[in-house]
């Protein structure tokens, strides 16, 4: 049996149980990314009904488009991600997979997958009588260009059971590298700094 903390109040917990508790942290920040690839291959068993690819299909097929376009690996990841929220958050998927690459990618490409989902409405809103302009609310943010060409060339069009993307494992050293940078790093996180995403 591995060692636990003394505590059962938080406020109770001496040096030592927390210093216990930074060495189990540790390891368990380290497999973070293999959390990531299990809840993709997830997605790709339990899906959403009506489309005609799965969830993983779709994250697949943005990501490839992604790197094809010549993206670096955080617009790849940002794009292999973007959808990770929607079996434990489908009303606000967005915001969700965004905390989960906010320490570990710029913050163009987190305000990016943050806020796809206002973007996407553009396509769709308009058939259940919603306002399908709502992002036009971002039309003077830096990144309003960066998600409407994310939205246009990536998500929208990555429903095609057709189309040859790559597989899970193909993107899996690409996520490990990303998930292991030093969390919130300001030489990873470039505040302000706009990069394009296609080169």
């Amino acid at each position: 049996m591995s060692k636990v903390v003394s505590f059962t109040q938080m406020k109770d917990g001496s040096r030592e149980d927390y210093l216990l508790l930074r060495d189990f942290e540790a390891d368990y920040h380290a497999q973070t990314a293999e959390r990531i690839l299990d809840e993709l291959r997830r997605q790709g068993e339990n899906t959403l009904e009506g489309y005609r690819v799965s969830r993983l299909e779709h994250a697949l097929q943005s990501a490839t488009r992604a790197e094809r376009d010549g993206a670096d690996p955080d617009w790849i990841i940002g794009a292999l991600l973007h959808d990770i929220g929607d079996g434990l958050a489908p009303q606000n998927h967005d915001r969700f997979a965004a905390e989960v690459i906010r320490p570990f990618v710029r913050w163009d490409v987190s305000w990016v997958v943050e806020h796809h989902g206002i973007f996407q409405m553009i396509y769709y809103a308009h058939h259940y009588g919603w306002d399908r302009n709502a992002r036009d609310e971002f039309k003077d943010h830096p990144c309003f260009r960066s998600c409407e060409t994310f939205c246009e060339r990536w998500d929208q069009a990555s429903f095609d059971p057709g189309f040859n993307s790559h597989d899970l494992e193909h993107f899996a050293p690409m996520v490990r590298e990303v998930f292991s940078r030093t969390a919130y790093s300001p030489e990873i996180i470039r505040e302000g700094a706009i990069t394009p995403l296609l080169h």
